[in-house]
């Protein structure tokens, strides 16, 4: 996926992308699936989408230092 080597500084903007879309994502999916499937409040949505969020960001940054 990733086989061209990146040059100089854009290397580090791909990485900071990658986790950023990662968490947004992650963050998205939760919150939608928390309050339209399974009817949760706003402010237990918000806390499972950022608990995603912020458990997919780690994995990501994890993923991208390999």
């Amino acid at each position: 996926m990733r086989d061209l080597p990146a040059i100089g500084g854009n290397e580090a903007v791909n990485k900071w992308g990658f986790v950023v879309m990662h968490a947004a994502v992650a963050a998205a999916f939760m919150f939608l699936l928390q309050r339209f499937v399974m009817n949760a409040t706003q402010e237990s949505s918000l806390l499972w989408a950022l608990t995603f969020a912020v458990c997919a960001a780690g994995l990501a940054y994890k993923q991208s230092n390999r």
